[in-house]
């Protein structure tokens, strides 16, 4: 079996917890009951020409397998997907499907939800926010009202659970601080479908585990 490598931050504030990039990854490999291994990360290592060679951006995550590499995680999390039918159907068709529904997470929610999370956590309480926030949220609730349409009646956003919905529900994750998906009941009860898979709770508490690790005070 190919030796997978992860990298992830070693530490990050607790607000991050479960958002930071990785945790795709990491569910993806879970459900598809692939083993891994961490390469953790502290913020002077991402400027390396070491992990530049694996992430030209340095960014989290990059994927290792053997002598392959990836990043990014919606390409990383498609790999996973092609060797695991829990992820990605049989059929030219219903792959065509879960591909269209991986892109419509990453480019036509995404934008809008982290135009939202960079307003919130990076720019909170700055004035000119106060201006710029409502046309944010305006703008993606259309989005958010029209993906709770096409879920309406649907328990995941194609035939069953696929690599899309991880896509889909760690995205809509970045807006757990607001209660803009949870005004939204078929949205709020997709993302907590999903949430609720073994495979994810197994993906968060091992990234959370490293996060606790790393800030516990020595000798603990």
């Amino acid at each position: 079996m190919a030796k997978i490598t992860v990298s992830a931050f070693r530490s990050v504030p607790p607000f991050a917890y479960g958002l930071v990039r990785d945790i795709r990854v990491r569910w993806a490999l879970e459900e598809a009951g692939l083993p891994y291994e961490e390469l953790l990360l502290d913020h002077d290592d991402q400027s390396t020409a070491a992990y530049r060679q694996l992430q030209p951006f340095g960014q989290v995550p990059a994927y290792k397998e053997d002598d392959f590499t990836l990043f990014e995680s919606g390409a990383i999390v498609h790999h996973i997907a092609q060797k695991s039918e829990v992820l990605m159907p049989k059929g030219s068709a219903a792959q065509a499907r879960v591909l269209t529904w991986m892109f419509a997470a990453l480019n036509t929610i995404e934008p809008y939800v982290q135009q939202l999370a960079i307003l919130d956590f990076f720019h909170d309480g700055e004035a000119w926010t106060e201006h710029a926030r409502p046309p944010a949220v305006e703008a993606l609730n259309v989005k958010l009202a029209d993906l709770s349409t096409h879920l309406e009646g649907r328990d995941y956003l194609d035939e069953r659970f696929s690599a899309a919905d991880i896509l889909m529900t760690t995205v809509l994750q970045i807006l757990r601080h607001t209660d803009i998906v949870s005004r939204l009941p078929v949205l709020d009860a997709y993302c907590q479908r999903c949430l609720a898979r073994p495979a994810y709770q197994r993906a968060l508490d091992r990234q959370i585990g490293n996060f606790r690790e790393a800030s516990a005070p020595a000798g603990f």
